[in-house]
């Protein structure tokens, strides 16, 4: 009995060493798509004078060539079951919109003003899974979310006086984008639909959305400007595929807040490269948003305490 209760114990530590182990994986791979991101943002302003629509293009681009690739590879079929077909297009289109407002406000904005601005689609993914999903809102979670939308005011700074209003507004709208394709992200995620199937059809679709604008108004670049591009399509791809392999290691409610550091990388990239400096109020919006995605942090893990207790 006494060498099978020690083979239990070593056993047990293992698995909690494991754990451990693939926690520390998942915090380094979302930091690492954090700062991927942040660098993405940067190139796409380094551009330059082109317009916001076929910047996105060639981010996805050659996102939909790296997860081309990796569909091709593992041999995944491309078909999508019937149930999969309407959150995947919503999916598709949602996102699209969230990266068209996106890399707009990334050029009218503070690279830290858009990239928080883009930081509050968990907080709208929370209200579409209420609205989509029917997934019920705890009190403190809408607390959560005025929090957010609070510091969102701070950044945003309404006034019609304000000549970055309508930036930071596409901006917001870039956050409420993501937020609905992340709730369809979800519901896939639930049916079995693999990430780079996902992530192939969302990049093929938002290249091929906005070929008619490219075919009509293209913009002749410099071999500088294509090649910067092509860096913001590295980067985004990066990003990409680090998050969802950071999420295969642990579960979103134990890793997301780690994404917020791309908060500051966006603010150290952007005073470097640009010579920007957030003002007083973009600051407290920061710490609003910031906040609040802690608070939720720890919600979650107190929920997930008491659920196993139980």
């Amino acid at each position: 009995m006494t060498e099978k209760f020690e083979r239990v114990l070593v056993m047990e530590q293992k698995i909690k060493g494991a754990v451990q182990d693939n926690y520390m994986r998942g915090v380094v791979m979302i930091i690492l798509s954090a700062f991927c991101f942040a660098c993405m943002n940067v190139m796409v302003r380094l551009a330059g004078e082109i317009p916001s629509v076929q910047k996105s293009f060639f981010r996805n681009l050659v996102a939909a060539g790296f997860a081309g690739m990796i569909v091709a590879r593992e041999h995944v079929p491309l078909r999508v079951e019937k149930r999969g077909r309407l959150p995947l297009t919503a999916r598709c289109i949602f996102g699209t919109i969230g990266i068209l407002c996106n890399f707009y406000a990334v050029d009218h904005l503070l690279v830290a003003d858009a990239s928080i601005l883009n930081k509050l689609s968990p907080f709208f993914a929370i209200i579409f899974s209420y609205l989509l999903l029917r997934e019920r809102i705890a009190f403190f979670q809408a607390v959560c979310v005025g929090t957010a939308f609070a510091g969102c005011l701070f950044v945003v700074k309404p006034g019609f006086q304000n000549t970055v209003l309508l930036p930071a507004l596409i901006g917001v709208g870039g956050g409420l984008g993501a937020g609905i394709a992340y709730t369809m992200v979800r519901r896939l995620g639930t049916i079995g639909v693999k990430g780079s199937i996902i992530v192939f059809y969302f990049s093929v679709f938002s290249c091929l959305i906005v070929m008619p604008w490219i075919l009509f108004h293209f913009v002749p670049m410099s071999l500088k400007q294509f090649a910067v591009l092509l860096l913001a399509g590295v980067f985004a791809a990066g990003g990409q595929f680090s998050i969802t392999s950071a999420y295969t290691y642990a579960p979103a409610k134990k890793i997301s807040i780690y994404d917020y550091s791309q908060i500051i990388f966006a603010t150290v990239l952007g005073y470097v490269v640009f010579q920007e400096i957030p003002d007083g109020y973009s600051l407290i919006g920061y710490t609003l948003i910031v906040t609040a995605s802690l608070m939720m942090f720890f919600y979650n893990r107190r929920t997930e305490a008491d659920e196993k207790e139980r």
